[in-house]
């Protein structure tokens, strides 16, 4: 029997990730013991209260059925109530709020509530290669945008509008930026918004990171007349500690809301109850929960700087967000070529920046995502090694 694959996957490549952790994975059957700083999944538990409801709500005998595809209620208005605790930002939990299994499920639903083939999104270079395989699936055509150090990783819009945008139906975007931990200012959230409405383009904000290592967390839609043309998606991941648990959302305008549900719906029959109890516990965490976690942060930072310094990158310490961003010494041809180096010769891997794009050619990039005792051990290999 021949089956064939079908059309949507042939310019699908498995994530890189995937390969790169098999690759681990055996160095490791072979005695090697691979640091890895190259995923960006929190190692610190959530808060004990986040853990306490999932206990207590597993543990009635009514919270194991199938749950609606919106979300309970009590999920809704705790989300609603984080953005207006967090952000300023007013949303109807009935009509503008949609709970997700992980905002990487958003990105493909909304991905394929709205294009199709002949359509075009705009997708970051660099940026999260999600964006681009979610557009492929969906049939629609990845059009890449240019970010650069130099433009401090925003996308330049009076260039993007002197294109033929005639065919982009969506616009993703991502600040606190990932790879670059870069950020956004008021004044470009608003010349983005005019950009969108100007040319009838959905803003699709990815908005992850923005508690991590950050001091003012902002979103999108606090921007006036924002819910014309934003979507944004937001999660639990990062800020909660939760990436395992998959809870995610998205908010926006209602009717926006509920297309991407009409496609939800199919996909998914909810989240366990109990997951969404102990995630409303999570939302109702107060700033000192963020400020306990920078803490833990800010000081892994510091060792990521150290062993960068060792390699000769060179960085932006304002970036925000849960990895560092480093331009590769000179003398290198790529961040795969010192990403493959550090692996090889040290047993430590980091990220090469060209996996996000050929504007990420030239960098590496460091999760935060290990004990600061983990750090002083890859200085110390890579030190080793540096010296042999």
């Amino acid at each position: 029997m021949n089956v064939t694959v079908a059309k949507r996957l042939q310019q699908t490549e498995e994530y890189y990730f995937s390969r790169k952790l098999r690759e681990i994975e055996n160095m490791n059957k072979a005695g090697a013991d691979v640091i890895n700083l190259g995923i960006g999944s929190p190692d610190l538990p959530p808060h004990a209260s986040v853990v306490a409801a999932l206990n207590e709500y597993a543990a009635k005998p009514n919270t194991h059925a199938y749950q609606g595809y919106k979300g309970i209620p009590a999920l809704r208005n705790a989300i609603a109530q984080w953005y207006q605790r967090f952000y300023n930002v007013s949303l109807d939990a009935d009509t503008e709020v949609l709970p997700l299994i992980g905002s990487k499920e958003g990105i493909m639903h909304i991905c394929m509530t709205f294009l199709e083939e002949g359509d075009q999104a705009l997708i970051p270079d660099p940026g999260y290669p999600t964006y681009s395989s979610a557009v492929n699936l969906s049939g629609a055509t990845p059009v890449t945008y240019n970010l650069s150090e130099e433009n401090h990783w925003l996308p330049d819009l009076q260039a993007l509008a002197a294109q033929d945008l005639s065919k982009v139906k969506l616009m993703w975007v991502n600040y606190p930026h990932m790879p670059t931990g870069a950020q956004a200012d008021a004044k470009f959230f608003e010349e983005l918004i005019a950009f969108g409405k100007a040319n009838n383009i959905l803003i699709c904000h990815d908005n992850p990171y923005s508690f991590i290592l950050n001091e003012t967390p902002t979103s999108l839609l606090s921007v006036p007349g924002a819910k014309d043309v934003v979507l944004e998606l937001n999660s639990l991941s990062k800020s909660g500690n939760m990436a395992g648990w998959r809870v995610g959302m998205l908010a926006g305008r209602a009717d926006l809301i509920n297309e991407v549900l009409r496609f939800k719906s199919n996909m998914d029959s909810g989240m366990f109850q109990p997951v969404q109890m102990a995630a409303v516990a999570a939302l109702e965490l107060g700033k000192e929960w963020y400020d306990e976690l920078n803490t833990i942060y800010s000081a892994r930072r510091t060792k990521v700087f150290e062993l960068l310094d060792l390699l000769g990158a060179t960085y932006d310490k304002n970036q925000v967000g849960m990895f560092v961003w480093a331009k590769i010494p000179a003398g290198k041809k790529d961040g795969y070529e010192v990403s493959d180096d550090v692996l090889y010769k040290a047993n430590v891997f980091i990220t090469p920046g060209g996996i996000f794009g050929k504007n990420g050619a030239g960098y590496i990039r460091v999760s935060l995502c290990k004990d600061e005792k983990v750090f002083s051990e890859a200085i110390a290999r890579i030190q080793s090694a540096l010296q042999s």
